[in-house]
Parts: C-alpha cells; sequence; structure tokens
C-alpha cells in the first residue's frame, strides 16, 4: 500500500511541476524582449524587391523607408531596454520566404511593404500602419483619354452615359495586369467577375515586367501598390512614356509584421512608430523617400501615432 501511495505522490508531483512551470513561462513567440535583453541582438527581415520601402543598397546593406523605421526601432528598444548596445542582423526576404519568416522564426520583425488584412492576421500580427497605401493604376501616356478618364471618374466626360454604359465598353476586350500574389491581383480579379467584363487578366511577377508590357501594349493597365508603381515609374528609363492615375481604388494600410501574441515586443515596435511620427523632423524623414507630404499624409500620421 505504500509503494502504491509513492507512485501517486510521484504521478501527482511531476503534474505539479508542470502546470508550475506552464504558468510561469510565456509560451516561446512572447519572449521577443527578453531575448534581446540577453542576447543584445535582434534580427531584421526586408524585401529587397520593394523600393522605395526596403532594397537592397551598396556594401550588401539594405535601405528604405521600412528599413529606415526599423533603424530608428533598433535605436528606442536600445533605450527602452537600457542596453548598452544592440546588434541588428538583416536578412534579405524574398517569395515564399517572406510569408513564412515570422512564424519559422526566422526573423523577429519584417521591415517591408506589407498590407495589413484579416487573412494575414491569422499567421502574423502587425505592427501600426506605416504608409496610407492602395492599389493605384499606370497606364501608358498615348493611352486613350477615355480609359483613363473611366478608370479615374468612373466614367468618360466626352459622351452620356447611356443604357449599356459606355464605361463597359471601354473596359472590355483589355487586359490588365497586376503583380502577382499581390492584393491588387485579388481586386482585379474580383473587379472582372463582378462586372462581367470580358477583359483578361494577366500576373506579373514585378513591376518592371509590368511597365514593360504596358509600354509595349501587351497590357492596358498595371494595377499595383501605389507608392511602388510611383517608384517604379520615376526609375525607368521611359518615364516620360508613364502616366499614374491619382486615384487609390482600395485603402490598404501598410504596417511591420511580428508574431501573434507577442505583445510585449508589439507595444514596444508601436511605441518607436509613435515617438518617430510625432518627432519634429518626421516631416523631412518622410519627405527623403516620397517627397513632401499632402495634407491627407500628414493628418495619417498625426492620427495613427499614439499618445503615451
Amino acid at each position: 500500500m505504500s509503494g502504491r501511495n509513492d507512485r501517486w505522490g510521484a504521478i501527482a508531483a511531476s503534474v505539479l511541476a508542470v502546470m508550475a512551470a506552464s504558468a510561469v513561462a510565456p509560451p516561446a513567440h512572447a519572449q521577443t524582449l527578453e531575448r534581446v535583453r540577453t542576447t543584445t541582438a535582434l534580427k531584421f527581415g526586408y524585401d529587397p524587391d520593394a523600393r522605395p520601402f526596403s532594397f537592397d543598397a551598396q556594401q550588401g546593406r539594405p535601405d528604405g523607408y521600412a528599413v529606415a523605421l526599423c533603424d530608428r526601432i533598433a535605436d528606442s528598444l536600445r533605450a527602452q531596454l537600457n542596453l548598452s548596445k544592440l546588434d541588428v542582423e538583416w536578412v534579405s526576404l524574398s517569395g515564399d520566404a517572406k510569408l513564412r519568416a515570422i512564424q519559422d522564426g526566422t526573423v523577429d520583425l519584417v521591415c517591408g511593404a506589407e498590407p495589413v488584412t484579416l487573412s494575414r492576421r491569422q499567421q502574423v500580427s502587425f505592427s501600426l500602419p506605416i504608409f496610407p497605401s492602395g492599389t493605384g493604376a499606370l497606364l501608358n501616356a498615348s493611352a486613350p483619354l477615355a480609359l483613363r478618364e473611366v478608370l479615374q471618374y468612373g466614367e468618360p466626360s466626352s459622351r452620356p452615359v447611356w443604357r449599356g454604359a459606355p464605361a463597359r465598353t471601354i473596359l472590355e476586350h483589355k487586359t490588365f495586369s497586376s503583380i502577382a500574389g499581390t492584393t491588387s491581383e485579388g481586386w482585379l480579379s474580383d473587379r472582372i467577375k463582378t462586372f462581367q467584363l470580358a477583359a483578361t487578366a494577366t500576373p506579373v511577377s514585378n513591376y518592371q515586367q509590368g511597365i514593360e508590357r504596358v509600354l509595349d501594349g501587351r497590357s492596358a493597365v498595371l494595377f499595383g501598390d501605389m507608392p511602388l508603381l510611383m517608384d517604379a515609374a520615376a526609375r525607368s528609363d521611359s518615364s516620360g512614356n508613364l502616366i499614374i492615375l491619382e486615384r487609390h481604388f482600395t485603402y490598404e494600410p501598410l504596417g511591420l509584421e511580428l508574431a501573434r501574441g507577442d505583445e510585449d515586443f508589439r507595444l514596444a515596435v508601436d511605441r518607436a512608430l509613435s515617438q518617430t511620427y510625432a518627432a519634429q523632423n518626421f516631416r523631412a524623414f518622410f519627405t527623403t523617400w516620397f517627397g513632401q507630404p499632402d495634407d491627407a499624409v500628414v493628418t495619417f500620421f498625426r492620427q495613427t501615432a499614439l499618445p503615451e
């Protein structure tokens, strides 16, 4: 009888020990700040093909608006954790590697231009928004005026809207491109299906490929993230032959990706971003990458920054 009691006592003690350990130890993904405090090291991921948000610069170091924001975050974390130094390792991420980087633990934060969507939030968490983006449209400067007006205003200005909508006839039998794997691709396919247009959606792998299709007439329009469209057009050798409409077809704020459930790390990141947006030099910081912000952009960042 004594041996049996000892056995049950040992089992009970083991169970209690496991329960105690579970109650004290946070989940692995929630230990970012503690690990940073111990190792004085961070891993930031970036997309090398997301100019002006992130791209490869000279000497193998990334550059761009999101990269510069993450540099500010590293400086803030160094101060928040009272560290004398904090080493940052930059990890280049492309394609599927970028999608899995947070869940696989490859990096602590993805410093890119990622739309904040509900489906993506099933896999990762997001910081405060870093940019008020959305889907834009790029056309050849020689594109018919009617096509430009339909995309910009919803109808051509040179003719009345008869039954059968001239807008529809202008959009049909056209080929439209978008960047494969982006929200712009899903939006374009949905629009064609919703309006039952006799049009073709042809995805492209990058902005340069999309611009080439617009220039040689294989695609009437390239849809993509507005700031990336603007940057790709500005850097194109044929920039004078391209136009970008002053219209956002969708509203998609961009954020930095981090692990779900790691609220302490997210709070530290959001604190750094809020301080950056509220700083007097933020307008100059923003201008480095995008030019002078208009009133709408200034209001966006003023409303995004959180008070202490």
